[in-house]
């Protein structure tokens, strides 16, 4: 049997993600999935830019918004928005947000670096990358980590749902599931990035996933490396780690 053995959500993108038990997959995703970002220049400003963001750890909910630091500061607060703003995704998409007031993007700005403001999306939408869901298998990090000869932690690739019971990218085959109580469609593979190099606890390049993933797939095309697969929500549903996933 296919099960969901973990969910990973980041109330704020590019830093620590939490792991909840369960959650409600609506037809945006999992509300408060990616609800903040950081933004610099008019621009995303993520793992790529800065790779220990994953250690600061946020919490979200109810209106309010923490964030507990690597040397143990602890900033808390409720959320107060300021102006709106358009940030550049990629390039190729602009999400509309809020600057959010208060002393996150300070500390956030010391803690990196550079100049960074954090912001919260407008209602009813996210800021994950292209689509609301992601789905990876144990079986597929396994299959990598033959390949580089080393333990692959899920939790690189920050997707949604890991899977556990499936064949190595056998979830790139499905057409559609069952996840729990909710049901889905695939919409193809996500193109990794630089951010799967890194420790997913430190941020710390460690493993050269791309290389790996590159050496054993057959790819779509010569400038993208696919691992883990999209998908869009049909019938909107609660996702509890242990349920069952029914491909279709």
């Amino acid at each position: 049997m296919i099960t969901v053995v973990r969910i990973n959500v980041a109330p704020v993108k590019a830093l620590g993600l939490a792991h909840p038990d369960e959650v409600e997959l609506t037809e945006h995703g999992v509300a408060g999935n990616r609800r903040f970002f950081l933004r610099r220049a008019e621009r995303l400003y993520n793992g790529k830019d800065c790779g220990p963001l994953v250690r600061v750890r946020p919490e979200a909910h109810d209106g309010r918004l923490s964030m507990t630091f690597p040397d143990g500061r602890e900033l808390a607060g409720a959320v107060e928005l300021g102006d709106a703003v358009v940030t550049n995704f990629w390039n190729h998409r602009d999400v509309h947000g809020r600057v959010v007031l208060g002393p996150w993007a300070g500390a956030l700005s010391e803690y990196t670096g550079k100049d960074v403001q954090l912001i919260r999306v407008d209602d009813g939408q996210g800021a994950v990358d292209v689509h609301p869901g992601t789905v990876v298998s144990r079986a597929s990090c396994e299959r990598l980590g033959q390949e580089l000869g080393a333990d692959v932690d899920g939790r690189r690739f920050r997707m949604l749902f890991e899977l556990d019971g499936a064949g190595a990218h056998e979830e790139d085959e499905w057409e559609g599931a069952r996840i729990g109580d909710a049901v889905v469609r695939f919409l193809g593979p996500v193109a990794r990035c630089a951010v799967t190099t890194q420790d997913p606890d430190t941020g710390v390049p460690t493993l050269d996933t791309l290389r790996g993933i590159r050496a054993y797939r057959e790819q779509r095309d010569p400038k993208l490396i696919d691992f883990g697969v999209y998908f869009e929500i049909e019938q909107p549903g609660r996702v509890r780690v242990g349920d069952a996933v029914v491909p279709r």
